[in-house]
């Protein structure tokens, strides 16, 4: 097990390196490591369920790589301030980096966040939203609101990102364009 991080000095903004060495779920924010809590059991199952999904059509059709939890994206720094991504599911197609055990250089292609107990309230609506704004920013086309309470996906493009698609129990869930022919069924997921 690595050593914990200790604080960064005030004056000295974080860098990729830094959250290279930060344990647990974290991104990369104005110059901070923001620590992401862990999740529950029925968030981490669903995100799992994702990630089984795309790792599955990946295989299939030799394009692109799935990811679980906690990968991470490095971009270049947003006007948020935002250097990082670290979804709950994940799709690249892009190329790997050159050192295979750092983050990947450049947005997920597609990205699925899936609410937590947290995530739930007005102020949580408006850190998802700007969260889904910076994806987009960063170039990612498809980005899933996945509420485990709910039982529903609302499935965000950057060509229009104020009118979400809504898949439900009974629905073929979908991330056209991102990932052309995947299609992925909402009572599965939410098994």
């Amino acid at each position: 097990m690595s050593p914990k991080t200790l604080p960064l000095p005030a004056a000295r903004r974080a860098t990729l390196d830094d959250l290279l060495k930060t344990e647990g779920k974290a991104e990369l924010v104005g110059g901070r490591i923001v620590e992401q809590m862990p999740t529950g059991f029925r968030p981490s199952r669903i995100a799992f369920r994702i990630a089984r999904s795309l790792d599955d059509h990946a295989e299939a059709t030799r394009a692109g790589w799935a990811f679980g939890d906690n990968m991470g994206f490095a971009v270049p720094e947003l006007p948020s301030g935002r250097e990082s991504f670290s979804p709950d599911a994940s799709y690249y197609v892009g190329p790997q980096p050159a050192d295979p055990m750092r983050f990947v250089e450049g947005p997920p292609t597609f990205a699925a966040e899936v609410r937590s107990e947290s995530d739930y309230g007005s102020a949580a609506e408006r850190d998802m939203a700007a969260k889904r704004e910076d994806y987009f920013q960063a170039g990612t086309p498809v980005v899933w609101d996945v509420d485990p309470v709910a039982g529903c996906i609302g499935k965000y493009s950057a060509a229009r990102p104020d009118h979400p698609e809504r898949f439900g129990r009974g629905d073929q869930a979908d991330a056209e364009p991102a990932i052309p022919g995947w299609r992925v069924a909402v009572d599965w997921i939410f098994a």
